[in-house]
């Protein structure tokens, strides 16, 4: 690769970053060194997912959906950046419905793997006060709040998993880098992507980055991983709300 291959291609990474999870990493940083320097200690603080999410209004649900998809346009440009003539780049990453069966299998065993273990940080983060509380959004809204989560699932997936795994490994190969550092680097990103949430949510991100990264270098397939972020992040959006209203006393 020429100087002035390269030079474009860390351009080209330098905008779809800043475009999308390099912008909220960045943010997402910021509001962490904030939170840690409050005098408030961070196990007293909150956050909460999607607020927005319990709106009833509907012209608030149609600014919601549409905003949702057209946040899915870095999405759309790093994918449109790996297409080369004669050969998809949908395919290339894995991200089509060939081995759906497959994909889904090994995105529900991912969950397992990383969801069970993410809740335990989780926990662990709070007991030990470094981990804000996160706030699921209210079902006020009734099936509407769940379109809108599901929405909001859905784009995190595809976001997340396309630009971290599929898009950044791909460019990163081609400047030379090693599979590790390519693995640790966009694990790294991803913890800092979730920081806002506290030091449990960072290293569980890392973990979650690095099990991702190992499985889309073996089998080069970013669909599970697609899958198996949605799935938690339902969990997480509307799974958890659900139990709570059902067993208060529980949650």
């Amino acid at each position: 690769m020429t100087h002035v291959s390269r030079t474009r291609l860390w351009w080209e990474i330098a905008l779809v970053l800043a475009l999308s999870v390099g912008r909220s990493a960045f943010f997402s940083v910021l509001s962490f060194l904030e939170a840690v320097t409050s005098p408030v200690s961070l196990g007293d603080q909150s956050t909460s997912l999607n607020p927005g999410a319990a709106t009833v209004d509907p012209w608030q649900v149609v600014s919601q959906v549409f905003s949702n998809l057209f946040n899915l346009a870095p999405v759309a440009l790093a994918i449109y950046f790996l297409w080369e003539p004669g050969r998809s780049a949908l395919r290339r990453i894995g991200l089509d419905f060939r081995l759906f069966g497959k994909d889904a299998g090994t995105g529900i065993l991912l969950v397992v793997i990383i969801g069970v273990p993410g809740l335990g940080l989780y926990a662990l983060g709070r007991a030990l006060g470094i981990t804000v509380q996160v706030g699921a959004a209210p079902l006020d809204g009734g099936w509407t709040a769940i379109l809108l989560l599901a929405l909001a699932a859905l784009r995190a997936g595809l976001t997340e998993e396309v630009i971290f795994i599929g898009y950044l490994f791909d460019r990163l190969r081609r400047l030379g880098w090693s599979t590790w550092t390519i693995i640790l680097s966009t694990a790294a990103l991803r913890g800092a992507y979730h920081a806002y949430q506290g030091v449990g949510p960072i290293f569980g991100n890392i973990a979650m980055g690095v099990v991702f990264g190992w499985v889309y270098h073996r089998w080069g397939r970013v669909m599970p991983l697609v899958i198996a972020h949605v799935v938690i992040d339902l969990i997480a959006f509307i799974g958890y709300p659900l139990a709570a209203a059902w067993w208060p006393g529980l949650f």
